[in-house]
């Protein structure tokens, strides 16, 4: 049996800005900002890390090759 869970206040705006519009291409749009907006702050955060010497074309490599969908 699935339990109750309490929306988050980001996931409580989003339904409130979602209602204002309902079409898929308004829903689109929304995911596309989303996307670019986390997409730059992930690509920050890879430079910050290249920067520091703490991500290079090694660990880049090293990475590529594990599962990361694998739970152990």
């Amino acid at each position: 049996m699935m339990e109750a869970k309490t929306l988050t206040p980001t996931q409580q705006h989003l339904l409130k800005l979602f209602s204002f519009d309902r079409s898929e291409a308004y829903a689109r749009e929304i995911q596309e900002v989303l996307t670019r907006h986390f997409q730059e702050k992930l690509d920050k955060e890879a430079d910050r890390l290249w920067d520091e010497g703490i991500l290079d074309q090694k660990r880049l490599d090293e990475l590529r090759q594990e599962d990361l969908h694998r739970k152990d």
